[in-house]
């Protein structure tokens, strides 16, 4: 057991995707066990999941979930794999990014009246060139030229040896570390190790716990992890069934005790100082 605590950041994706996502943020930040929700802004139900958010703050960090690969059921969207090839052939104009950062940024702002906390992306999009350099500019003009505090950006590198595991190696290589030196420089704040990464393959609560164990032991103050609950299956979604298994671990006993044992807090509150760049 860790003698010195270590206090991370636990971050729930895809708020405002489905109600049963966003009723397991809700209840998960009530029992303690949540730092941080990204938002979809581009959710049609967006508006309106919103309205239930300033209830949670400040225990809660509210961030935009900047979205290229979900059309919500409503409009068809490009896989994650065609947005990869677009950005690593020069498809993804900054010119074109920077307009669809402020129309997503422009939503969550006009929803909660204030600038997100963070910023991240679903399926990690946030990271791929074109989308980072339009990012960037878009954070400083919005924000930098202001004096505001610049929200927080998250970092895909693996924390500690999560580098073994394939996925979190491959995220990674498709604009963790590029992304990551990019914040660095700019010194815009972000986490600083990366876990929760998984192939959603664990269809137990006590699979997911396994899971949970290892990056618990490779985090350092300042991580963060990423989550993905729903209090029931989340039915026609990719990772509905997950869900499920990710929140009933979350809220449970075992969570705590693996926490205890691995002499890990998660933060609540203001995560800004954790993440200092």
């Amino acid at each position: 057991m860790r003698t010195i605590l270590t206090s991370i950041a636990l971050c729930a994706d895809d708020y405002a995707l489905h109600p049963l996502v966003d009723e397991a943020v809700e209840q998960l930040v009530l029992q303690g066990r949540l730092s941080a929700t990204s938002c979809m802004s581009t959710a049609p139900r967006w508006p309106e999941a919103a309205r239930r958010l300033p209830a949670l703050r400040p225990r809660l960090s509210v961030g935009l979930h900047f979205n290229l690969t979900e059309g919500h059921g409503v409009q068809p969207a490009p896989g994650i794999g065609q947005v990869i090839a677009q950005a690593y052939t020069g498809r993804l104009k900054p010119s074109a990014m920077r307009s669809e950062w402020q129309r997503q940024l422009d939503a969550f702002e006009d929803a909660l009246g204030t600038a997100p906390d963070f910023i991240d992306g679903h399926q990690h999009v946030h990271q791929l060139p074109g989308v980072r350099a339009a990012l960037q500019a878009e954070l400083q003009a919005r924000y930098g030229d202001w004096g505001l505090d610049l929200p927080w950006v998250r970092s895909t590198v693996p924390a500690g040896k999560l580098w073994r595991d394939p996925k979190a190696s491959i995220i990674a290589l498709l604009g963790g570390w590029s992304n990551t030196r990019r914040l660095q420089q700019q010194a815009v704040p972000h986490n600083h190790g990366f876990g929760g990464v998984y192939g959603f393959d664990a269809p137990t609560p006590e699979g997911y716990g396994r899971h949970m164990v290892q990056w618990l032991d490779q985090l350092q103050t300042g991580s963060l992890m990423m989550c993905h609950p729903a209090i029931a299956p989340v039915e026609g979604d990719a990772i509905g069934a997950q869900r499920a298994v990710e929140y009933a671990y979350l809220r449970s006993d075992a969570f705590g005790a693996a926490l205890q044992a691995a002499g890990c807090e998660v933060a609540q509150g203001t995560l800004q100082p954790l993440f200092q760049a």
